[in-house]
């Protein structure tokens, strides 16, 4: 084996770290878990485990890959001697990969939709409305497409290595999410209908801090925020050298992860009051939220629809955050099945990249062709 890669620099790491967390789980799933559970009180809890949990599990994590200078794999059987401690640690490991393998077949679909409804603002403008249509309406020959395209994007970074790769561009796209996230939270604050959203999010209702509904919601996003027991933050952590100083990175990258969660917050929620106020219908009579799992794809766009021909350059410029989001999140996921792949095999990394992003968009294939069986499971 080769002498295994390292970050050229201690921003390299934060921005790849931080790129892999923040995702779709922090503008998307962050949002719409808070508008589903108490807004204030969903973010005061989260933040709570946010810096009591997932930071120490961060620095645990990324302490573990950077001892192994390994794939999660054989970094947590160096962790005993002892070898049923070995055997099971592998398998913990094993299945980091496989999970995160997994999640990466589902982003790719999902993400396809962001580049498709990215599109859509352009065709529209150029008066290709059949094509603006097929963009944006549901269709096999449209999941196909668009998961073919996001699954090459990742490979093409992937592909590229550590530093010429992953690290590169995630010290590109990272500037270019917070400046978008920044510039439409903005907007979308000078909104009419936003101050009521902002309300809802940043002031509190404390007699459902201890909700049990909160607090398992608040948990959960707290650690999938951040990557945590997927590999990912293991894996990259290998890719530093043993003079770095882990705390500090992680306490960089988890307030960065945070940071950019709560700008989101701050974009969507004040966005779905705004489309209320629009004559979007947003919330059940019930009182719970309408289409969360659908969100960006329903209620948002037609907001976008309400704002005249402000419509095109919002829409595109948020369906384009979202990509971004997306895209520096499936690096890493990728990484750490192909890392494995290169260590087990010996294969070169062009290789194992190409094995590993073949393996997986088959199952998002077969997930685009029995859509309606498989995806929700």
């Amino acid at each position: 084996m080769e002498k295994r890669a390292q970050f050229s620099s201690k921003l390299g790491f934060v921005m790849a770290a931080a790129g892999s967390a923040i995702g779709v789980g922090n503008i998307w799933g962050f949002p719409t878990q808070a508008a589903s559970n108490g807004g204030g009180a969903f973010l005061l809890v989260y933040l709570l485990f946010i810096f009591l949990l997932g930071y120490p599990m961060l620095v645990a994590e990324i302490t573990i890959g950077r001892h192994g200078q390994a794939s999660p794999f054989r970094a947590l059987q160096t962790l005993t001697a002892n070898p049923l401690g070995k055997a099971i640690a592998g398998l913990v490991g094993l299945a980091a990969v496989l999970t995160v393998s997994l999640i990466f077949t589902f982003y790719a679909i999902v993400s396809g939709w962001f580049v498709a409804y990215a599109l859509e603002p352009l065709a529209s403008m150029a008066g290709a409305h059949d094509a603006a249509g097929w963009l944006t309406g549901f269709s096999t020959s449209r999941n196909l497409v668009f998961t073919l395209l996001f699954a090459l994007l990742s490979l093409y970074v992937v592909s590229r290595g550590l530093e010429q790769g992953i690290e590169k561009w995630s010290t590109r796209l990272m500037p270019l999410l917070l400046i978008m996230l920044v510039l439409l939270t903005g907007y979308m604050l000078l909104q009419p209908g936003a101050g009521e959203g902002l309300r809802a999010y940043l002031v509190p209702d404390f007699s459902r801090v201890l909700n049990g509904k909160v607090l398992i919601g608040a948990l959960g996003q707290s650690f999938f925020s951040l990557s945590l027991g997927a590999a990912v933050m293991m894996l990259y952590g290998s890719y530093l050298s043993r003079q770095t100083r882990i705390p500090a990175l992680a306490a960089q990258v988890t307030l960065l992860d945070t940071g950019v969660a709560f700008l989101a917050g701050l974009l969507i929620l004040p966005a779905m009051y705004v489309a209320q106020h629009n004559g979007v219908p947003i919330f059940a009579e019930d009182g719970s939220l309408l289409s969360s799992d659908t969100l960006v794809f329903s209620v948002l766009p037609a907001l976008f629809e309400t704002m005249g021909q402000a419509q095109y350059p919002v829409a595109f410029a948020f369906f384009l955050l979202m990509m971004v989001a997306a895209l520096t999140s499936s690096i890493s996921m990728l990484e750490a099945p192909v890392s494995l792949a290169m260590e087990s095999t010996g294969l070169s990394r062009i290789k194992a990249t190409w094995l590993m992003t073949t393996l997986c968009t088959l199952v998002s294939l077969i997930i685009v062709f029995n859509f309606g069986a498989l995806f929700g499971w």
